[in-house]
């Protein structure tokens, strides 16, 4: 009879990824680069696109493959479409097919609306927005023509939550990721396909290095519930959970990544 130690052994983790295939895009750096070295050490094979920091991205392939996993990162713009089509091809050329999709490419852009002009706007939402589209568009394609399922998991972000002024190219772009996730995961849940969009507080990377001056920092660490600003691997691990099977009954959901920033309505309200 075996003992429940074996039991246990035997039994494999909803977590695990192995023999899965995933796509991240924005994998370069930051949230993206965190997320690659999760679904990695996880299991699953990763295929990536970013625009940017080609040292970061041989950084993350290298990290990916030393948990004994195929990883390939590719140059490229995810306003495009056809080079977001020309990246499902190669995951699927190279894995043979696609399980598992994150849509995070982004970039920050703060200016007020009155002030941004229109090449501004529509530059912004090529990357924010569209990019998100295409990868939800492709992604949902693939694992359909698949017909294993799979989950599509867009990062979207809090401050559609807790409004930031000057964000709102930004803000309108990941508002309408939320939106359009919940569509779609209604319009692939006959597939067996899940999709979930996850929503960051204040994270420390590169994409705030600018933004995230000291005095905004130290008001954020006020503000945020825990008191300290999240890190990348804390919004990887979240991302884990939605593209694992621990996650199987969750879709069209947003998960607020937040440190208790959103709830915060604290004002040091003298005690009764």
């Amino acid at each position: 009879m075996s003992s429940q130690t074996d039991a246990a052994t035997a039994t494999p983790s909803a977590f695990d990824l192995r023999g899965r295939r995933a796509v991240v895009t924005g994998a370069s750096t930051g949230i993206g680069s965190a997320i690659a070295v999760a679904l990695g050490a996880a299991g699953a094979s990763v295929a990536g696109i970013y625009k940017t920091d080609p040292e970061g991205a041989e950084e993350t392939s290298a990290r990916v493959r030393e948990f004994g996993v195929d990883c390939v990162l590719v140059e490229g713009d995810t306003g495009d479409a056809a080079q977001v089509d020309r990246l499902c091809e190669l995951a699927v050329e190279r894995f043979g097919g696609i399980d598992i999709w994150i849509n995070n490419a982004a970039r920050l852009f703060v200016k007020p609306l009155l002030a941004t002009t229109d090449e501004e706007w529509h530059d912004l939402l090529a990357a924010n927005l569209h990019g998100y589209f295409y990868g939800c568009r492709a992604a949902g394609r693939a694992m359909v023509a698949g017909g294993s399922g799979g989950r599509i998991i867009n990062v979207a972000s809090a401050a559609d939550i807790l409004v930031v002024a000057d964000l709102s190219a930004y803000i309108a772009a990941k508002g309408a990721i939320v939106a359009m996730t919940k569509v779609l995961a209604l319009e692939l849940a006959d597939a067996g396909v899940t999709v979930n969009a996850i929503s960051p507080g204040a994270i420390d990377t590169p994409l705030n290095k600018d933004a995230y001056t000291p005095e905004v920092r130290r008001r954020y660490e006020e503000r945020i519930g825990l008191h300290r600003l999240g890190t990348p691997e804390e919004i990887a691990d979240a991302t884990l959970f939605l593209a694992s099977d621990a996650s199987r009954y969750v879709t069209g959901h947003e998960l607020v990544i937040d440190g208790a920033l959103t709830i915060n309505g604290t004002m040091g309200h003298v005690r009764s």
